[in-house]
């Protein structure tokens, strides 16, 4: 498998019969909501990533093609891929974990040649679309088994731009993409570890703020941690784009907080590193420790991490 559309192995799965306890057949629809339409946050995450392959395309780092993309599921990354629509690429691939609306409206419209998945997270309205025109889509489409759509050196050798969304991040790239507070799960991890230590450019986003300002989505420590900085090389707020390749610990902080902070948070974090940088334990990754976690302990306790 060298290239996301190729088709290799059966075009089934195997079973033993003597395994089959009982078919159900049902015309019963998936239950999955769609999501909201891009707002006006979401779409400038989608613009400052979008400016970001640009300028990548420019300094001859990708090509006008881009490279086979995978993207996790929901708002900002929808509004991503209705991005890159709209800036006028074409004859691009995506080899990615789930198929949902963004992109099956990219193949729609030839933006996307081709996809490479191993399930589908659709709406009614595109489950609809792509029953009424499977004939289209299943030229365009190939499922694989989770072994192969997630396999580290599949992802590594086709050399993917992995898209993934965020809770947190903390100064020096620590991502929490599961928990709030470090110990309220909002949702899983789903296949994003396997992309993101294995892409080509891992890229993490989410809007600077949430809970209309109560929550920083940068904090000093993340309350936990999914994807640790070694493998997270683009950080993405409505503020804008943090590229941290090649950038030291206290370089990579410096750059989250002056490019990818809300304003309303930007001097608190400010004020943390500095203090941090003169009297912490040690220099190389600086830490107030009875202070790290305080912003999460403060939102638990008064329902916002502002001072």
């Amino acid at each position: 498998l060298v290239h996301p559309d190729d088709r290799i192995g059966e075009p089934y799965l195997r079973c033993d019969p003597a395994k089959v306890i009982a078919i159900v057949e049902t015309d019963a629809p998936d239950r999955n909501s769609p999501f909201s339409p891009p707002d006006a946050t979401s779409r400038q995450i989608a613009a400052n990533l979008l400016d970001f392959f640009a300028h990548e395309v420019r300094r001859g780092r990708l090509t006008p093609q881009l490279l086979p993309l995978q993207s996790g599921v929901g708002n900002i990354t929808n509004a991503v891929l209705a991005g890159l629509a709209d800036a006028g690429y074409r004859d691009l691939t995506a080899f990615t974990e789930v198929i949902q609306d963004g992109m099956l409206d990219l193949l729609k419209r030839g933006v996307l040649r081709m996809a490479s998945a191993t399930s589908f997270s659709l709406s009614p309205a595109a489950i609809d679309e792509f029953l009424d025109h499977v004939d289209y889509y299943r030229e365009r489409i190939v499922l694989r088994t989770q072994e192969m759509s997630n396999h580290p050196e599949l992802v590594r050798r086709l050399g993917c731009i992995a898209m993934n969304g965020m809770i947190e991040v903390d100064i020096y790239g620590n991502v929490n993409s599961t928990h709030i507070a470090g110990s309220k799960i909002m949702n899983g991890i789903g296949g994003s570890g396997d992309f993101a230590r294995n892409a080509y450019l891992s890229v993490f986003m989410s809007p600077s703020t949430a809970k209309n300002g109560a929550i920083s989505s940068i904090v000093p420590m993340a309350s936990h941690v999914d994807h640790t900085e070694h493998d997270v090389m683009v950080v993405v707020t409505e503020q804008g784009l943090a590229d941290l390749r090649g950038l030291a610990p206290k370089q990579r902080a410096q750059r989250i907080i002056d490019i990818c902070a809300h304003p309303d948070y930007r001097p608190m974090l400010q004020d943390y590193f500095d203090r941090a940088s003169r009297e912490s334990y040690g220099k190389h990754t600086p830490h107030l420790l009875d202070e790290a976690l305080s912003w999460h302990q403060r939102f638990v306790k008064t329902g916002t991490m502002r001072l």
